[in-house]
């Protein structure tokens, strides 16, 4: 499952369902909870996407029911919404995996949250609503420092940014990487948290005014891959020696090219496929181009446990409360208008990070 630069994410967990009902009733303790979410009938365009009353129950053991603040946009909930990628429930269903709020209700068994606290998670599909039912594990609670918006912008993005650097590979002063798609959001907190690391940061974009971007957040060389061959621009930088790890969301348009530019032993890191998957990877590729490492992460994997996830989004919040990493919510739109957004998203006409606002 692919997010907003093409970096995935897999869940064994079910979607939120999407009910369809007639009105909107006062909230009762114990009573259904009745409010508005975007909901998928049908696969397609952007326009399947309705704005529509859904049914909200009382969290049963392990859950939470929380009010959503802010919810952040990813490239994935287009692959949902248009049906590359089947929902696990089928549908209908509400896109969105990534949301802020304020617990509302907690179910039987919850012990490390309370009503009213502020929260944040990268959990199943369903975030496109006002209020709904997430696993307890998966929410974390926020620190005074963080605001809500910042928070649904940044939980997939910025622990897809910890694991990369602190745990795929461990970045250092010592390192020569390249992150494609810089100007990303992946990419915007990555550039700047490797460069806080001392690392040498190189990146890719699509347009000058994507380098520009990325270069104020933490790259010391952009690549405009549209006017400049990022494989001979890697040699050039490098004095011909190449890096010691490759971050590649991109996929197809970026493969084999990637591998050439790795050192040899160097690894090379593919978490997504934004301009869709690799067909055929040949494993003989890894020693003909000099005995190279590969992996394929998902971010799942890294927060499987409570103690992993708390450790991630610790180390994220950490960063950010100090100013080391900066993160730009650069648009916003009303969930109502999630069709819009997802307008622009496949349009190309947003960078770094963009939040729905219930």
């Amino acid at each position: 499952m692919t997010f907003s630069d093409g970096v995935e994410i897999i869940y064994g967990l079910a979607n939120f369902n999407c009910r369809k009902t007639k009105s909107v009733s006062a909230h009762h303790p114990g009573d259904k909870v009745m409010v508005q979410a975007i909901c998928v009938h049908e696969t397609g365009g952007p326009d399947v996407m309705r704005w529509e009353h859904i049914e909200v129950g009382e969290p049963g053991p392990g859950e939470a029911r929380i009010r959503h603040t802010a919810v952040g946009l990813n490239f994935i909930d287009t692959y949902f919404r248009s049906g590359l990628y089947p929902a696990p429930a089928g549908v209908p269903f509400s896109p969105g995996n990534e949301g802020a709020g304020v617990v509302q209700t907690v179910g039987e068994g919850v012990t490390h949250l309370s009503p009213g606290n502020r929260v944040a998670y990268v959990g199943p599909l369903g975030a496109y609503a006002q209020e709904r039912i997430v696993p307890a594990d998966r929410l974390v609670v926020l620190p005074d420092g963080i605001d809500d918006k910042t928070a649904a912008g940044m939980m997939l993005k910025g622990m897809t940014a910890q694991y990369l650097l602190r745990q795929t590979f461990s970045v250092g002063p010592d390192t020569t990487l390249l992150f494609h798609a810089a100007a990303g959001g992946v990419g915007l907190i990555a550039g700047q948290w490797a460069a806080h690391l001392g690392a040498t940061v190189i990146g890719t974009a699509g347009s000058e005014a994507k380098v520009e971007l990325a270069k104020a957040h933490g790259y010391q060389h952009v690549i405009n891959y549209r006017t400049e061959n990022f494989v001979d621009r890697v040699k050039d930088i490098t004095g011909g020696k190449g890096c010691d790890v490759v971050y590649d969301s991109v996929g197809k348009d970026t493969y084999p090219g990637s591998l050439d530019c790795l050192k040899p032993r160097g690894l090379w890191v593919t978490f997504g496929q934004s301009s869709g998957p690799i067909a055929d990877f040949n494993l003989a590729l890894l020693a003909q181009k000099g005995s190279l490492f590969a992996t394929r992460p998902t971010l799942f994997s890294y927060i499987a446990s409570r103690e992993a996830l708390e450790a991630t989004a610790g180390e994220l919040f950490d960063v950010v409360q100090k100013g080391i990493v900066k993160i730009g919510v650069n648009q916003e739109y009303r969930l109502a208008d999630a069709v819009q957004a997802h307008q622009d998203l496949e349009g190309r006409k947003t960078t770094g990070t963009t939040v729905l606002i219930p």
